[in-house]
């Protein structure tokens, strides 16, 4: 879909923008790294979290194609755009994967378009929506996605964003749209290696961003998954969930946990 490009302030920090920076991305500009060098310098973990995330969602991509059969996969609060996107590694496997990013941030959207890739058996789209309203995004969805047929749900880092209890409704009312067979993969932040540092980034993180977020703790994040079968091995540090057998001790943990779960 074509989307109608929004100004850019370069001389505001923005959060989207800030997680690039720390990904290695390009899409970001000096007051970015300026906010988000402070921010590394008061919680130097947040480099190995925001890494660590971006591997779990590849490692969570790659099962669930090879040995779940998804082809279809709902990626809400998408980001910008860096190296291995859903897509990219769902479409490098199975090349007739279907995937829609969903994103409400103007400066994603004006990038969108790096997103708007696909191989030619299958279809990437990009919607422009607030994980807050899962019915429009729904309804935007069904015009790529087939809801009869299983579809993977990735939250990963967004659900902090809706910083109240509505946020759990808001999951239910997704997964309550798609047949069984689907998953939901979700991760976010938490407060349970370094609390201290993981409080002090999230203040530095809302003075900087107009998009507020909050940690919760593992107990709280397994509330999403109420319903769903919680997959091997459960809710974990992201870094610890499959990670790659290289013969090492486990990887370190991360203070950000998240899973993966089927829906009977």
């Amino acid at each position: 879909m074509s989307v109608e490009r929004p100004l850019i302030n370069s001389s505001v920090p923005h959060s989207a923008r800030i997680w690039n920076y720390w990904l290695r991305g390009k899409d970001c500009y000096e007051i970015d790294r300026q906010v988000g060098d402070q921010i590394v310098e008061a919680n130097p973990a947040i480099l190995d979290i925001a890494r660590a995330q971006r591997a779990f969602l590849v490692r969570s991509v790659e099962y669930l194609v090879t040995e779940a059969g998804i082809r279809q996969f709902l990626d809400v609060g998408t980001g910008l755009p860096t190296a291995n996107n859903t897509h990219e590694v769902a479409q490098r496997l199975v090349p007739e994967t279907r995937i829609v990013y969903v994103d409400h941030d103007p400066v994603v959207l004006a990038h969108a378009e790096a997103l708007l890739t696909s191989t030619r058996e299958g279809a990437t789209d990009y919607i422009d929506a607030d994980l807050r309203n899962p019915d429009a995004i729904l309804e935007h969805a069904a015009k790529t996605l087939d809801f009869t047929q299983p579809v993977a749900l990735m939250l990963l880092g967004i659900t902090a964003h809706v910083t109240d209890d509505s946020a759990y409704e808001i999951v239910g009312r997704l997964m309550d749209a798609l047949p069984s067979g689907s998953h939901l993969v979700l991760c976010d932040d938490t407060e349970v290696l370094n609390p201290e540092q993981m409080r002090e980034m999230i203040e530095q993180w809302n003075e900087a961003s107009d998009n507020p977020r909050i940690n919760r703790s593992p107990e709280q994040l397994a509330r999403f998954f109420d319903g769903l079968e919680l997959l091997e091995p459960g809710l974990v540090s992201v870094s610890r969930w499959r990670p790659a057998e290289t013969g090492a001790q486990e990887p370190a943990e991360v203070d950000d946990f998240g899973g993966v779960a089927r829906k009977p």
